[in-house]
């Protein structure tokens, strides 16, 4: 493996010194997300870099090489029952650990759990100068660095090529349902909020075509008891019906429009966008179809107004940037960043923000 890091290090000094873009590449699943590479680049494919470093069950801890495929390494977790609780998003069986963490996105039990950042323990990345870094470490005590391994989550590659990731793991529920039950947007909106601030063992939420689908899990005689303080129906496929939320094969999702993903305050009404909504993280994230007659920028508008930012996901055919535009403050730190991480600015130029 080594020899394989020798040789993306050549590949990045020769790039940097004739400022050639290199474009990082793992499985693919998610080239649809972020904008356009600017100009022509090389293919950097982290792919071959794979197989799992360490795994400590009982310690809960797990460090594998960033072109691991997400398929492999939860299988090896589940063997001793236990998940990435962050639910990443495959949109493919070639999706890989790089990718997932460089995207920086996590699935229905985010707003339980956490994000995708909040279990990174430490990284291993080569930085525009092919140099060999290191960051963080496999336990949550040790924070050296800690802040700059949670930087590469989301990072969509821009600031240097992942090797390794140290990822924290959590024990798989004892029992899982789903309910489902009949209500409309701003009922489900306060239901899920009051249901948030109480001890019960919600680990999704998803509103969608008029219904609230609500998943507990935990041990049998909580999630049972929550079961009758809520009320609803339980629904059969539990686990079937999650699954096409997390990789976007639920009907909703099936449509060529633009698909926003515009992510609020959970608090926050209804928001009058024409197009079909659909709602998870206790109302926190609204997916949204949208409609030709509203602009990016009313989108972003009413998405700010509302606490939080619209990203352009899916179906990006026209020049929209994909991510919600920053102020100068946060695009100079962006900025620095990527001189400090890049200086010869070959990695993913463009694919976060046109301006690095």
């Amino acid at each position: 493996m080594q020899t394989m890091i020798d040789q993306y290090q050549a590949a990045i000094r020769i790039a940097a010194e004739h400022k050639t873009p290199l474009q990082i590449c793992g499985g693919g699943t998610k080239y649809f997300y972020g904008n356009p590479i600017t100009g022509r680049s090389n293919l950097l494919d982290a792919t071959a870099y794979r197989g799992i470093v360490d795994y400590e069950p009982t310690e809960l801890v797990m460090t594998a090489r960033a072109g691991t495929r997400l398929v492999d390494l939860e299988a090896a977790l589940d063997r001793y029952g236990q998940m990435l609780a962050f639910e990443p998003p495959y949109f493919g069986a070639a999706a890989t650990l790089g990718g997932c963490v460089a995207a920086g996105l996590s699935g229905p039990r985010r707003a339980a759990a956490g994000a995708v950042r909040d279990f990174v323990l430490g990284v291993r990345m080569l930085n525009g100068q092919g140099e060999d870094l290191n960051f963080g470490g496999q336990v949550m005590k040790n924070v050296a660095g800690y802040d700059v391994s949670r930087l590469m989550a989301g990072a969509m590659g821009t600031l240097g090529m992942l090797l390794e990731v140290s990822l924290k793991v959590l024990p798989k529920p004892a029992t899982e349902i789903t309910l489902r039950m009949q209500l409309d947007e701003t009922a489900a909106i306060e239901k899920m909020n009051r249901w948030a601030g109480k001890p019960l063992p919600i680990s999704a939420t998803c509103h969608v075509n008029g219904e609230l689908f609500v998943r507990l899990s935990g041990a049998e005689s909580a999630v049972r008891a929550a079961q009758v303080k809520l009320g609803g129906e339980e629904l059969s496929e539990s686990s079937v019906f999650w699954q096409s939320i997390r990789e976007q094969t639920h009907d909703f999702f099936q449509s060529a429009k633009p698909l926003w993903r515009l992510s609020i305050k959970s608090t926050a009404s209804p928001l009058l966008l024409p197009g079909k909504q659909l709602m998870e993280w206790n109302g926190g994230l609204r997916w949204l179809l949208g409609d030709e007659s509203m602009s990016a920028e009313t989108i972003r508008k009413i998405a700010k107004d509302a606490g939080g930012y619209a990203t352009l996901f899916r179906n990006n055919e026209s020049c929209i940037p994909v991510f919600h535009p920053l102020d100068s403050g946060m695009m100079n730190v962006h900025r620095a960043l990527k001189e400090k991480f890049d200086p010869s600015g070959i990695f993913n130029p463009g694919r976060l923000y046109p301006e690095i």
